[in-house]
């Protein structure tokens, strides 16, 4: 009887091991936070931001494109969604937009190993207004995480999943720093 509670325990411990492994694994494939960031949820693409309320609309969007140009990325496209929705008489409810984020340098290597990754390209940053936890209308940000993406690629190389963690890192930190208010 003992031998049995002892291979139990065992195996219970193996089990356990490897599952901190495989956590450990998926943990090194995502991108890093800065200090204050909430943590990123492994079980989805988007990673939401609030704007701090100082930091007004006009200020965002300087501060993304300063910081984002700094950090050697291109803004190639913008998709003023909440605009679209007013022409057709929707209301909106506040800033509904997107802004589309390239660093080629950064990102050649996952086109390079899977050209299919493309659908993901560039890299695509949300700005809306919606109501936060007390009602009020509120300024955020969210991110369509790179290395989520590369969670539809079969067999992603590892060269791949190093640029897309790369890529996703720095992405974060230009949303952080542009909550922020920094140039």
């Amino acid at each position: 009887m003992r031998l049995l509670i002892l291979i139990g325990a065992v195996l219970g411990l193996a089990a356990c091991s490897a599952m901190q492994s495989d956590r450990h694994l998926a943990d090194v494939s995502i991108g890093d936070i800065r200090p204050g960031m909430p943590a990123i949820d492994t079980g989805t693409a988007i990673y939401e931001l609030p704007v701090n309320e100082t930091v007004s609309y006009q200020d965002l969007i300087e501060s993304l494109k300063s910081v984002s140009e700094g950090l050697n990325f291109v803004n190639p496209a913008n998709f003023p969604i909440g605009e679209h929705m007013k022409l057709r008489g929707e209301d909106a409810q506040g800033i509904k937009e997107v802004r589309s984020f390239c660093n080629l340098s950064m990102g050649i290597e996952i086109i390079l190993d899977h050209p299919e990754f493309l659908v993901f390209a560039p890299c695509r940053i949300a700005i809306y207004e919606k109501p936060d936890n007390t009602g009020k209308l509120r300024l955020y940000l969210a991110l369509d995480r790179p290395t989520f993406d590369l969670k539809s690629i079969k067999n992603p190389t590892e060269r791949a999943r190093k640029s897309a963690r790369e890529l996703e890192t720095k992405l974060l930190e230009i949303m952080d720093r542009a909550r922020k208010g920094d140039f």
